[in-house]
């Protein structure tokens, strides 16, 4: 695209590298988001430009180069812990612990966010830019194509997707978005908000073996949950550094468009998801806040996950298979979601 017609004004986009990784940015007057088309179309970076505020989360490793790093010990947690950046991925056809389906062998979250996408620009005007990525699976029969457009003078982003399935026989898969927030946005205090009557569903076991932040793995009214001593905690506000990891699974959007908040304690400064409940009927909400001493994290982490999902649990496709929850794509048929993301800026 080098012939391409180059602006440096209202919306853009950008067709560059970083660390060796083909990227794709995306900017208007008021937001930059970088795109890894190289790996997974992974979101590195969604910065606010007139705070100079990025909301991307990054993990200790920072942006690895798959191609240029080799495990020292390759295993299906490593393909994708040794090279996750932290942000934003698309997860799909597995969702978290490796696990085995229809005879093929899946690494954690999955197969998509570790494969190169191809990339076409849609739309390329002042006023809005588009661009289509798409990837086939390796190990799936499936094709998803995601399309990103930003409007000049909106600080968000909209993102319309597919899943086809390209073979003759009908496939199960756990789809979603696994979407991290951490420093320099997400600070002690800060609140989730989401729908009211959402059920919270612990994950059955602790995710971090020394301990965790609820006290009992029963269901319970979206944000009052008991604590460890049997007191009431409000688990919508982030704790401190230190607290214990834990995850929960949010059900029960009461409209076709779910959404959560998540803003600062000391301003309106935040970011409002909104997406498909119809597609993606679940929400993931990851905790680690410097808890787990060991691999991969060792105690650096304070970060949250915000996780839009069709399926549960954390322990992969057979058990969201046998809970129904899995995402069922009869042969040659295409399933659909929508999903935006824009910064909340009230002061």
């Amino acid at each position: 695209m080098i012939h391409r017609r180059q602006r440096n004004w209202g919306c853009r986009i950008h067709d560059t590298e970083l660390y060796g990784i083909r990227a794709i940015v995306l900017e208007n007057e008021l937001v930059r988001l970088t795109f890894l088309a190289g790996k997974g179309t992974d979101l590195v970076e969604f910065n606010y430009k007139p705070r100079d505020l990025d909301f991307v989360w990054l993990a200790p490793g920072g942006i690895r180069n798959p191609l240029a790093l080799h495990s020292t010990s390759p295993d299906p947690l490593a393909t994708f812990l040794d090279v996750y950046p932290g942000g934003w991925q698309e997860i799909f056809p597995n969702a978290g612990a490796p696990a085995q389906s229809a005879g093929a062998q899946y690494g954690q979250h999955g197969e998509v966010s570790a494969l190169p996408w191809d990339v076409e620009i849609v739309e390329d005007a002042a006023e809005q830019v588009g661009v289509r990525f798409s990837v086939q699976g390796v190990k799936t029969p499936c094709t998803i194509v995601k399309v990103v457009r930003l409007r000049s003078g909106v600080p968000g982003v909209e993102i319309e997707e597919t899943v086809t399935n390209d073979s003759p026989v009908p496939f199960e898969a756990m789809w979603g978005h696994h979407i991290t927030f951490g420093a320099p946005f997400l600070e002690p205090g800060a609140k989730v908000r989401v729908p009211e009557g959402l059920t919270a569903r612990p994950h059955p076991v602790p995710v971090e073996s020394r301990a965790r932040r609820i006290g009992s793995a029963e269901d319970f009214t979206w944000p009052i949950g008991l604590g460890p001593a049997g007191d009431r905690l409000d688990f919508s506000i982030v704790p401190g550094p230190g607290a214990a990891s834990d995850l929960f699974y949010l059900s029960g959007f009461p409209d076709a468009a779910a959404w959560y908040d998540i803003t600062r304690p000391d301003s309106g400064l935040g970011m409002r998801v909104e997406w498909d409940a119809d597609a993606l009927p679940y929400l993931w909400y990851w905790q680690e806040f410097g808890a787990t001493a060991g691999y991969p994290w060792y105690g650096r982490n304070y970060n949250i996950g915000l996780e839009p999902s069709s399926s549960f649990p954390t322990t992969g496709l057979p058990d969201a298979v046998a809970n129904g929850s899995a995402l069922s794509i009869q042969p040659g048929k295409t399933r659909s979601l929508w999903l935006t993301a824009n910064v909340i800026d009230v002061d």
